[in-house]
C-alpha cells in the first residue's frame, strides 16, 4: 500500500507534485485518512518556537519574517522539536502573512504584539491596490520544504497558510484585534468590498499551500485563528464560502488538509462543511461533543490546553488520559481518527520536558 491509497485523499501522488513522499508508515497520515495507525499521532501547534532553548540560540539577533525567508534557518528550527521530542509530525517554521510580505505588502511581526500592517486596508481602493501573490515570491519557502523533506526520513512535513478571513482581519485591523470591530464593520457594512477582499486572500491562501505542496509537504494545515469572533451566520454567510474554495482548489493534490481555528466550539459544524479532512478542535469542548457537531467522516485534531503543560506531570498526565478517552468516544461517535495536539500553540515559557513526556505518554496508550 502507498501512504496515498484511500478515499478520502486520492490514490497516488498527482503528476502535477512529482516532489511528494510516500509515507505508508506515517501515523499522521493514517489517522487523518481513517486508518489504523501503529500509535497515536502526536504533534503540537507552535512545537518549533520561543519553548526551545536551541530555538532561542539560533534565532538572537534575527527577525522573524528575515528567518521564514532562510531556507537553512527554516530547515533548522523545523526539525528541532522532531529530534527533541519525537513528535510525529514536524510544522513547516513560516507565519500565515508571510505570502502578503512576500507580495509586497508593508508589514511587519513586531515582538510581543504579532503582524503589525503599515497601510490598513478598509476601503474598496484598498483592496483594489493590493498587489497579487506569486508563488515565485516564496522560493524561499520552497527550497526549505525540499531540504526539510530530504532530512526528515519517514516522518511527515505540514505546510500551512493562513485563512481568507483571518489575514483579512489582520489587514483590516492593522494588527491583531480584541474585537475586531474594524473587520465586522466593513464586512456588515460594505459586503462587496469584503467579498472581494477575501477573494483576493483565497487566491493568496491557494497559491501559498500550492507552493508548499509541490515543494513537497505531506499535509495541510489552514489556520483561521480568529473565526471564533464570529456568530455561526456570519461564517456562512461571510466566512464559509471562501473557506471551502481554498480546500476544494487543493483537493486533487492527495495531500490531507486539516482546518483549525481558536474558539470556534459553535462553528464546528460549519467549519466540517469546508471540505478539510481534519478538523481542530480546541480546549473548550471535548472531542466527542466536537465529534458530534463535525459529523461523521472526519478526522479530529486535539485538544490540550496549553496552559496544562505547566500544571505539573501529575495533572499533565490526567489531562491527557482524559482527552485520549474523549477521543476514543469521539472515534465511537463516526470521527475517523485522532490526532493528539494542544488546542492551540505551544506557549512560550512551556518546559520543553513536559512537552516530551506527552508524546511519550500519548505513545504508550
Amino acid at each position: 500500500m502507498t501512504g496515498l491509497e484511500n478515499t478520502n485523499v486520492g490514490s497516488a501522488v498527482p503528476a502535477e507534485y512529482p516532489a511528494r513522499r510516500i509515507l505508508p508508515h506515517a501515523p499522521l497520515l493514517a489517522a487523518a485518512r481513517g486508518e489504523k495507525p501503529a500509535h497515536r499521532p502526536v504533534w503540537f501547534m507552535r512545537q518549533a518556537g520561543r519553548s526551545l532553548p536551541e530555538y532561542r540560540e539560533i534565532r538572537a539577533g534575527i527577525g522573524m519574517l528575515e528567518s521564514c525567508f532562510d531556507p537553512e534557518l527554516v530547515c533548522e528550527i523545523t526539525m528541532q522539536p522532531v529530534r527533541r521530542h519525537k513528535v510525529d509530525a514536524a510544522i513547516l517554521f513560516s507565519d500565515i502573512v508571510v505570502p502578503l510580505k512576500a507580495a509586497g505588502i508593508d508589514l511587519d511581526i513586531v515582538a510581543g504584539t504579532g503582524p503589525v500592517v503599515a497601510n490598513p486596508v478598509r476601503t474598496a481602493a484598498d483592496v483594489t491596490a493590493l498587489p497579487t501573490f506569486e508563488a515565485e515570491e516564496v522560493g524561499a519557502v520552497a527550497r526549505a520544504v525540499g531540504l526539510l523533506t530530504r532530512e526528515l526520513g519517514d516522518t511527515p512535513l505540514i505546510g500551512f497558510a493562513g485563512a481568507p478571513f483571518t489575514l483579512a482581519s489582520y489587514l483590516v485591523e492593522g494588527g491583531p484585534s480584541r474585537n475586531h470591530e474594524r473587520t465586522k464593520a466593513l464586512m456588515h457594512a460594505d459586503p462587496k468590498t469584503w467579498h472581494a477582499l477575501l477573494g483576493k486572500l483565497t487566491d493568496v491562501a491557494i497559491a501559498f499551500l500550492r507552493a508548499q505542496i509541490g515543494a513537497g509537504v505531506d499535509a495541510v494545515q489552514l489556520f483561521d485563528s480568529w473565526a471564533g469572533a464570529l456568530s455561526l451566520a456570519d461564517y456562512r454567510e461571510y466566512v464559509l464560502p471562501h473557506s471551502e474554495r481554498v480546500f476544494a482548489e487543493i483537493a486533487g493534490a492527495g495531500v490531507p488538509r486539516i482546518h483549525f481555528g481558536v474558539g470556534t466550539g459553535e462553528l464546528l459544524g460549519a467549519m466540517g462543511e469546508a471540505g478539510a479532512d481534519v478538523v481542530g478542535v480546541d480546549w473548550r469542548i471535548p472531542l466527542d461533543v466536537a465529534a458530534t457537531r463535525v459529523g461523521p467522516g472526519k478526522a479530529l485534531q486535539g485538544n490540550l490546553d496549553p496552559a496544562i503543560l505547566f500544571a505539573g506531570r501529575e495533572v499533565v498526565e490526567r489531562e491527557v488520559r482524559r482527552i485520549v478517552a474523549e477521543a476514543d468516544r469521539a472515534l465511537e461517535a463516526g470521527a475517523i481518527g485522532h490526532i493528539f495536539n494542544l488546542g492551540h500553540g505551544v506557549l512560550p515559557d512551556t518546559d520543553p520536558d513536559a512537552i516530551t513526556r506527552v508524546v511519550e505518554l500519548v505513545h504508550s496508550l
